[in-house]
């Protein structure tokens, strides 16, 4: 089997409520040790309506990773190294705004990340700069929003941006309208890092986002952890139907033309006799392309 044949080009990363991908005739489950410690979970590979598909749960197999927690320049570097270039992910959210009822689903277009105690970015030790304008791919976001338009039972909105907050514990009122007054959508707890190092390791990233509650901006309501779970319940059928359709969709021959494939030529600004063996060693399925030309 040549290399090519080995490639894994898709991959999902589920959140909460979604700790399997339906459908999914699982090949090989691969335990991928990677220079930021070992990934979420063991990363499972299997064929998807003919397509190859790696599967990783966001939070683990048991949830044991709080947002904050989350492995996430080992979960890139894994999905990397198996090849994947299209990203899809799956997040609950919080909704800002009254016409996002929780239930719906939203394809975020945009991010504010108000994260401040994680790594973010995979290159420490050299200098590397990516253009972020659009941290979720246009090119990936219209296969997502087609796919949740085509399924019946499915509301979906065309846009928005993404809170990411740190967490763990839900916004204050104060914190909640101020993220209203900003003009954004969601409020989540994942997105950030990720969207970040996905484009940093030239992966075509996108996420479909629940909003499971009202966040607590909206009078009378309050974020509880039972009812959120109740509603995310719900949707994670619909989201695995919507997943269903998006794996066969996905543009494979236009991988090229998708500006993600080459987010690092302008960006390194390191120059290659400054960047240790160590750092090429541990980062090459990232650099290689650009440091042996």
């Amino acid at each position: 089997m040549s290399m090519e044949d080995q490639r894994v080009p898709i991959a999902i990363i589920g959140g909460s409520g979604l700790y399997d991908l339906e459908g999914l005739e699982i090949i090989e489950v691969q335990e991928i040790e990677t220079p930021f410690g070992m990934p979420s979970a063991p990363i499972r590979i299997g064929n998807f309506k003919g397509r190859r598909v790696a599967f990783l749960p966001r939070h683990g197999d048991h949830h044991e990773f709080n947002p904050s927690t989350v492995p996430y320049r080992a979960n890139i570097w894994a999905l990397k190294s198996l090849g994947v270039f299209w990203l899809v992910t799956v997040s609950a959210t919080g909704s800002l705004r009254e016409e996002i009822v929780p239930g719906e689903f939203v394809i975020p277009d945009n991010i504010i990340d108000k994260t401040y105690r994680r790594p973010n970015t995979l290159y420490e030790d050299l200098a590397v700069h990516v253009n972020l304008t659009r941290p979720f791919h246009p090119m990936l976001r219209e296969v997502l929003l087609k796919a949740a338009q085509a399924e019946d039972g499915v509301k979906v909105h065309d846009g928005g941006t993404y809170v990411c907050m740190e967490g763990p514990g839900f916004s204050t009122l104060a914190e909640s309208e101020l993220h209203r007054s900003w003009g954004a959508s969601l409020i989540g707890m994942t997105a950030m890092p990720e969207a970040r190092l996905a484009r940093e390791a030239e992966i075509c990233y996108a996420t479909i986002a629940l909003p499971t509650d009202y966040d607590v901006w909206k009078e009378d309501e309050e974020v509880e952890v039972e009812s959120v779970l109740a509603i995310l319940r719900q949707n994670i059928e619909n989201v695995r139907r919507v997943l269903g359709r998006v794996i066969p969709s996905i543009p494979l021959e236009r991988e090229e033309e998708c500006d993600a494939s080459h987010a690092l030529k302008h960006a390194i600004m390191t120059r290659p006799e400054a960047i240790s063996e160590e750092t090429r060693e541990d980062l090459g399925v990232f650099l290689d392309k650009y440091l042996n030309e």
